[in-house]
């Protein structure tokens, strides 16, 4: 039977985006139920527990919307029509370019949305190092198709690659959040991609010189 009542007083999805950019901007727990509803329009108790159910379930929304969104400049990595090179580089300048850019907060919400969390806010740690592990484990797998490939030779310092990619991608949130502009962040990935290009099979070649 369908509900009647008085219609919501509020956007809902304008009031996601809204809670999106405060999350983004402070982090899970510095965020206050007062400044979630305030910014939301100043929307009630009631109309806030009646469309997200609690602080923790709209975050977890909120993280959704944003991978929906902004968390698409991860997409690369499992395009299988680009090459593992390829796929690689344009994650990371295409996170850097929407980490600095001037229309959202800076930095990343998957890397910096729950940082520093007391033990009862430990489920919300969890799901953004699920994500964090997701897009390590897409890193990885670009590079062990590359090796199958024959585009990479297999050997110790390739084995790194997904460590050394990994930690350049998360680094950036911190980079961009103290001010590091696209420029400076685009010529750190020209001079990353060259380790790649340094481990790469040469033509001709069974195996990289040691």
């Amino acid at each position: 039977m369908a509900r009647t009542g008085r219609p919501r007083e509020f956007d809902r999805d304008k009031a996601l985006d809204a809670a999106l950019t405060l999350f983004w901007e402070l982090g899970y727990e510095p965020t206050s139920l007062n400044q979630l509803k305030a910014c939301m329009g100043n929307i009630s108790p009631a109309s806030f527990y009646a469309a997200f159910g609690s602080k923790e379930a709209l975050f977890r929304e909120v993280v959704q919307h944003y991978l929906a969104t902004y968390g698409q400049v991860m997409a690369p990595l499992w395009d299988e029509t680009l090459s593992p090179r390829d796929a690689i580089e344009q994650t990371l300048r295409r996170s850097a370019r929407m980490q600095t850019a001037r229309t959202n907060p800076t930095g990343c919400l998957i890397v910096q949305g729950a940082c520093n969390c007391s033990p009862e806010n430990q489920p919300v740690q969890t799901l953004l190092a699920a994500e964090r592990k997701r897009n390590r484990n897409g890193i990885k797998a670009c590079v062990e198709r590359a090796v199958t490939n024959g585009d990479l030779t297999k050997s110790a310092a390739t084995d790194t690659l997904p460590a050394l990619f990994t930690t350049f991608l998360h680094g950036i949130a911190c980079e961009a959040k103290d001010g590091d502009r696209v420029k400076t962040l685009d010529a750190a990935i020209t001079t990353l991609m060259h380790v790649w290009d340094s481990l790469a099979m040469k033509p001709g070649s069974a195996s990289s010189s040691r």
